[in-house]
């Protein structure tokens, strides 16, 4: 059975959905919690909590630190702007309505706002200094990554294989690109890039797309996988991750494809490696860093494409996607636990069990710490103790 089915299954399956079954010769083996010698501890500054958080749904529902304040938010409606120092309640709003909430894509800044998505298709933009509502524009399609904002636009990648711009103060809608949606997907979408001028993300049919952000202008697709084998399953090439741009060159991976460099200038491919996930990637500045379809993570050079270490330690415990706090890459897994890695020889530096609930995504980093926040909705600020 392909890999990917394989750990969707095992995913589903801890998140108590029943998508499939799968016989004895394809069970999912977890690898054991490593045995690692810390050199640092957390210290905890404060805690809090919002909701219910998202349980055990699928969800990339990340914090956002914007406008001085931490913002945090639940499946089930909750919003809460909280003071970084203390963890105070600046304010909050229950979404929740005649209709359940679910949220599941944001939470993005921008134009004095935050704006959220949910899976009844709706974007909903709040005033980021009290959480009044600004607007609500309902567009089809679940929204399960976080908008991007660019040109007085709020825009949004669907389901239904639609991006969409709105007007960032009135919701009103400016214009609309489809790209083709195979039969069978994963579940989840690339979260779109904007830098200078243009718009990309990937999509299901595994390409990723660009398109002028003031016209809504496709201009271009670059393959990124190509479908192979008997079945829609061994067919899958989703491209789910955000696109990363490091000065001219964009950064992309898809499941089944390749982790490929593309020179923003001709549009071209500058190099391909063969790499398949479904999460987002980490940077910082030279090198990427990605977590593969069987949770292996990886560190390759930006320039050359080069992989640099791999670790293979933690096959198979649900990554979240990972993140670069204080210098060190950083994922959190199903059990809740965070291991601490160094970016140079792919080595663990630190672990700890910070929530039995687990982690649906990585930590936040801060100016002076980081936030993590639990499937269980604990909110906890906190710092390194070295």
């Amino acid at each position: 059975m392909n890999k990917i089915l394989r750990k969707a299954l095992a995913s589903a399956l801890v998140l108590g959905a029943l998508v499939g079954c799968a016989s004895e010769e394809d069970t999912i083996v977890m690898a054991p919690v490593p045995v690692v010698n810390s050199e640092f501890t957390p210290d905890s500054v404060w805690s809090t909590s919002v909701g219910n958080g998202v349980g055990q749904f699928f969800s990339k529902l990340s914090p956002k630190y914007a406008y001085e304040k931490i913002f945090v938010a639940s499946r089930d409606g909750i919003v809460r702007a909280l003071n970084p120092d203390n963890g105070a309640t600046i304010w909050q709003i229950d979404l929740e309505g005649d209709v359940i909430a679910r949220l599941s894509g944001g939470i993005s800044a921008g134009y004095s706002k935050i704006f959220i998505g949910n899976e009844n298709g709706e974007v909903i933009a709040l005033n980021e200094a009290d959480g009044t509502l600004a607007w609500k524009a309902n567009i089809g399609g679940e929204i399960l990554a976080a908008p991007a904002t660019d040109s007085n636009m709020v825009i949004v990648n669907t389901s239904r294989g639609m991006l969409i711009a709105l007007d960032q103060a009135t919701g009103e809608q400016k214009w609309t690109i489809s790209t083709e949606v195979p039969t069978l997907t994963l579940r989840g979408d690339s979260a779109p890039t904007t830098v200078s001028g243009g718009i990309f993300w990937g999509t299901p049919s595994g390409r990723l797309a660009a398109a002028i952000v003031e016209r809504g202008q496709l201009i271009w697709q670059q393959p990124i996988g190509t479908p192979q084998g008997a079945t829609e399953i061994d067919r899958l090439v989703d491209v789910d991750a955000q696109p990363i741009v490091l000065g001219s060159t964009l950064y992309i991976v898809g499941v089944n494809g390749h982790l490929t460099a593309i020179d923003l200038r001709s549009g071209k491919p500058a190099w391909k490696r063969q790499y398949s996930t479904a999460t987002d990637m980490a940077e910082d500045g030279r090198n990427l860093y990605l977590v593969t379809e069987k949770d292996h993570i990886a560190a390759v050079d930006a320039r050359s494409g080069t992989e640099i270490w791999t670790n293979t330690q933690l096959e198979h415990r649900l990554l979240t996607a990972p993140k670069i706090i204080d210098g060190y890459v950083v994922v959190g897994d199903t059990e809740g636990y965070l291991y601490w890695i160094d970016r140079d020889t792919g080595y663990f530096v630190a672990q700890q069990q910070v929530n039995s609930s687990g982690f649906s995504v990585g930590p936040l980093a801060l100016p002076d710490g980081y936030l993590i926040i639990s499937r269980n909705g604990d909110v906890k600020k906190l710092t390194i103790n070295k």
